[in-house]
């Protein structure tokens, strides 16, 4: 088995944001020659998230306003008190998760027709990385 590993760094220019990263990932891909395997597309912030799901604008307002319904701001989170205004941006990233498995089938990512992969920013205005792992042969 081989491993090919790529760093992505964004600093978002809204606190709360959402970036198609497909091509980033597709790109990481071709370098890393691999042909059958799994692609780990990983957050290393707890406050941002990766997901699959479709690329239609509509649908990312919808996202948006569930998770800010589940997880509001509010200035009375407990983690507040640590000297932080952040406490929904760690739920945010809890309910979408800090990462995705996608496969690898003949060098290509093995994705249905509309999906896409996301790198979502819930406090943002900061450097933050995601982590691309290539693994298989």
């Amino acid at each position: 088995m081989r491993a090919h590993t790529e760093y992505l760094t964004f600093r978002t220019p809204k606190p709360r944001q959402y970036v198609n990263i497909s091509g980033q990932v597709e790109q990481a891909l071709a370098k890393s020659g691999i042909q059958e395997g799994m692609i780990l597309i990983s957050a290393m912030h707890i406050t941002a998230g990766v997901w699959v799901n479709d690329a239609e604008e509509g649908l990312l307002a919808d996202i948006d306003e569930w998770l800010e319904k589940l997880a509001p701001f509010r200035e009375d989170y407990r983690h507040h008190r640590t000297g932080e205004t952040n406490g929904d941006s760690h739920l945010k990233s809890l309910l979408v998760h800090h990462q995705v498995i996608v496969p690898v089938t003949g060098g290509r990512l093995d994705l249905g027709p509309w999906q896409q992969v996301y790198y979502a920013e819930f406090d943002g205005q900061r450097s933050k990385r995601v982590i691309i792992k290539v693994m298989g042969e």
